[in-house]
């Protein structure tokens, strides 16, 4: 192992859906935190708090440095114009920075997106996988929608323009953490919701358009998701490295809504639909022949990655947040539900 046995840690809006759990996990390796937030909920115990507005960095600049962080990790770097902002105000003033970014970066999500043209990428993805050439990935429209969520995601939102700012910095060394789709407890996208919803109201079918029900995506669970950033901030083998975070292997659709639905104890029937016959509001847009599978085996091999929390466990723990926790009022874009369609499609097939 190469990581020092106690660190000052950093972590730029750091109490989140994400942020939160790392927080603790440092903590209880005996690490000293301080979270940089706006302070609109109060930071987990024993962390320190410096508040302030992540847009605004370079206001709190001297708050931030006289903290006098080992490793800084920022978990809401929007933009390359933020990154550079960023290593200016930490080179000389800490030892790394810890980016956290997305599997958006890579040509099979602009593939998927409709933004890139050409043969698909081959899967998993690998850190060594083509990137996206069209930057910004995102319309505008979905855009806004997403800022209801992520309200750090700014009009320039793009991580691979981040990534080469933290990566390419000739004093200050860096890290990449490409993360998937990450679920649990406090999910903000509520990616439980739309399987766990229908099995709670006694819905005896669940529908999947057959373009959408194999495709493979990469997830990972809030705990488990933490415990890879703890471990690449705290390790000096992680500078200098990019890294995929995820489980493995990554389900399809269906089989991952057969998982949920199996710890539910439900016994209905998934219905699988041509495209043409698929009530509208199940129908995702994007080439669905394009997966987005990705393999984590880089960080398994050099740091010894593995997840603390078994899949079932995830699962289960998932759910029962779930449960209690439906989208809140202006969000409803993220399940949506016409019973009375579901049911005419499904008359239609018999």
């Amino acid at each position: 192992m190469s990581y020092l046995l106690s660190m000052r840690i950093l972590l730029i809006g750091g109490n989140g859906f994400i942020g939160r759990p790392v927080a603790a996990e440092l903590v209880r390796r005996g690490h000293a935190v301080a979270v940089f937030h706006r302070g609109t909920s109060p930071a987990p115990e024993g962390v320190e708090e410096i508040r302030g507005d992540r847009r605004q960095l370079a206001a709190s600049a001297q708050e931030v440095v006289r903290f006098a962080p080992d490793v800084v990790i920022d978990f809401v770097l929007s933009s390359g114009v933020q990154a550079e902002e960023l290593m200016n105000i930490f080179r000389g003033a800490t030892g790394r920075v810890v980016m956290l970014s997305s599997m958006d970066v890579y040509r099979a999500v602009g593939i998927s997106h409709g933004l890139e043209s050409g043969p698909l990428e081959e899967v998993p993805l690998t850190e060594e996988s083509v990137l996206r050439r069209v930057l910004h990935p995102y319309p505008k429209a979905q855009l806004q929608a997403l800022r209801q969520i992520f309200s750090w995601a700014t009009d320039d939102y793009d991580k691979i323009p981040a990534e080469s700012a933290v990566m390419n910095d000739r004093e200050l060394r860096g890290t990449v953490l490409r993360l998937p789709m990450v679920y649990g407890p406090g999910d903000p996208l509520h990616r439980f919701y739309p399987v766990v919803k229908r099995v709670m109201d006694g819905r005896w079918h669940i529908i999947f358009p057959e373009t959408l029900a194999p495709w493979r995506s990469p997830r990972g669970f809030v705990e488990n998701v933490a415990a890879a950033i703890a471990l690449a901030a705290t390790d000096q083998r992680a500078a200098g490295r990019i890294y995929n975070v995820c489980e493995e292997p990554s389900f399809g659709e269906l089989e991952w809504a057969r998982k949920i639905a199996s710890a539910m104890q439900w016994d209905g029937e998934f219905v699988v639909l041509p495209v043409e016959r698929t009530p509208q509001h199940l129908i995702k847009p994007g080439n669905a022949a394009q997966h987005w599978a990705a393999s984590s085996a880089r960080i398994r091999r050099e740091l010894d990655y593995a997840e603390p929390v078994a899949l079932d466990e995830a699962i289960r723990r998932t759910i029962a947040w779930t449960r209690n926790h439906p989208p809140e009022t202006g969000l409803e874009f993220l399940a949506p539900i016409d019973y009375a369609a579901e049911d005419a499609a499904r008359a239609a097939r018999s």
